[in-house]
């Protein structure tokens, strides 16, 4: 056995006052530009315009992180480093004989009371509490054992009191990260529609439309795909839409994404998002603003999903349910084995108020175009459809919700992907994933320069 001596420096720097300080005391370049900016190597430096953004998003970051009744550490790689001396051979070793140890994600969790939650900020849940669950649709059986963990966070058998919700704490370094602090938390603004656009977003999705929908439930596997740019990103989701796809525009979405601009690393971490009005002013990802309201204290939007995918190994999916309640009209989502993860509130919405008029499934990444070629940023696997199963990403036994509060059967999907040669989709259906479709592709190839 190999016998070690370790020390650790467990106390970081605080970044915010070196911040401060080098604002105060130097010329320097605005705190958040886009990839696509340039700027002078001398501009003209305000000190109370930095100032006064600063302070406003530390009151941002105090909106966001509630008081916690309980906080679990996971130290980050840049927290901590374990040198260890090993008197026999480790493979992990480097030359020097030095072996870092890095922590599952890094995240620091707050055990926030539920009615404390950003739900809460909003007027209209102002001094409520979270409802009971509804009952499921008819026709969905979770299996029965839901205790499995999914996240890296709680994987050491920690988990929140009850009575309290776990939520992903935001750092200055997340808010620092974003291309400015006024639109941290948000997508930009885009248009869902699945045409071929030069807007940066690129699809392949399988969506049905023509129908009143309540709701819609799809297994999707998990992978970790490379994102070439710290601005872009990979995800995998269900979009539950109504509206027409102009400013009024209303989306419920949840599934996983890789975003190194949100998260600060390569993770796929469960997310959820939603807008009333097309991405303009309205919703957040998570629980970045008042909107959904969390119920669970084993789950952490935002946390990252463990295990993943391996190419040509191990296939591991998640399972997703959103659905409309018949009885108060909120939007409930549930993720994994039967696990209730909260609701959206019905009055957040104008047309999801009453039923949602198109379904999609698959998958988006966004193509910053570096150097004038194609991004190489990868979607689900980063393998096209046609490698099939263990290889290529996949969505399988999709169903919605119907009038009745019944899950069924699609009866007209269809599939599109807006570059087939960077990343395309092959449909399906059989007996035993129902609908299905394979997805993705690596970006930048001989076919998608």
């Amino acid at each position: 056995m190999a016998s070690s001596a370790c020390f650790n420096i467990s106390q970081p720097i605080p970044i915010f006052p070196l911040l401060l300080l080098l604002l105060l005391t130097s010329t320097i370049t605005p705190l958040h530009s886009s990839p696509t900016q340039t700027h002078a190597t001398n501009q003209t430096f305000h000190p109370q315009q930095e100032l006064n953004k600063l302070n406003m998003m530390r009151a941002r970051l105090d909106n966001i992180n509630k008081p916690a009744l309980h906080t679990i550490q996971v130290t980050t790689p840049f927290q901590l480093y374990v040198l260890c001396f090993f008197t026999s051979s480790v493979s992990t070793i480097n030359k020097t004989g030095v072996f870092l140890m890095q922590s599952p994600d890094g995240d620091l969790i707050d055990c926030v009371l539920s009615h404390l939650q950003p739900a809460f900020d909003h007027p209209k849940l102002n001094g409520q509490i979270p409802l009971d669950p509804p009952e499921r649709p008819e026709g969905h059986k979770p299996p029965r054992t839901v205790t499995e963990s999914f996240q890296l966070w709680s994987m050491n058998g920690e988990n929140c009191p009850e009575g309290t919700v776990p939520i992903r704490r935001t750092t200055e370094e997340d808010m620092l990260r974003a291309t400015s602090f006024q639109m941290f938390g948000r997508k930009v603004r885009r248009w869902v529609r699945r045409e071929t656009s030069s807007d940066g977003h690129e699809h392949a999705v399988g969506y049905v439309t023509g129908d009143h929908y309540f709701g819609a439930k799809a297994s999707i596997n998990v992978w970790a795909p490379r994102v070439a740019d710290q601005y872009e990103f990979s995800l995998s989701q269900m979009w539950v839409i109504s509206g027409s796809f102009g400013d009024d525009l209303n989306t419920i979405e949840a599934g996983w994404q890789v975003s190194p601009e949100l998260y600060g690393d390569n993770y796929p971490r469960f997310f959820t998002y939603w807008t009333s009005d097309a991405y303009q002013a309205t919703g957040c990802y998570n629980l970045l603003c008042s909107g959904f309201v969390q119920t669970n204290n084993k789950i952490a939007i935002g946390a990252a999903i463990s295990p993943t995918s391996s190419f040509d190994g191990g296939q591991f999916d998640i399972s997703l349910l959103v659905w409309k309640d018949p009885k108060h009209g909120n939007w409930w989502l549930e993720f994994g084995s039967g696990v209730l993860v909260g609701y959206w509130p019905s009055f957040l919405f104008t047309h999801l108020q009453d039923h949602a008029t198109m379904v999609q499934f698959g998958g988006e990444v966004v193509n910053s175009s570096p150097s004038g070629f194609h991004t190489t940023t990868e979607m689900g696997s980063g393998h096209f459809a046609g490698e099939g199963f263990g290889k290529a990403s996949y969505f399988r036994n999709l169903q919605v919700v119907d009038w009745d509060n019944s899950l069924v059967p699609l009866s007209n999907l269809v599939v599109l992907a807006d570059h087939p040669n960077c990343y395309d989709i092959q449909g399906g259906i059989n007996t035993v994933w129902g609908n299905y479709f394979y997805y993705g592709g690596p970006g930048r190839n001989g076919r998608c320069p």
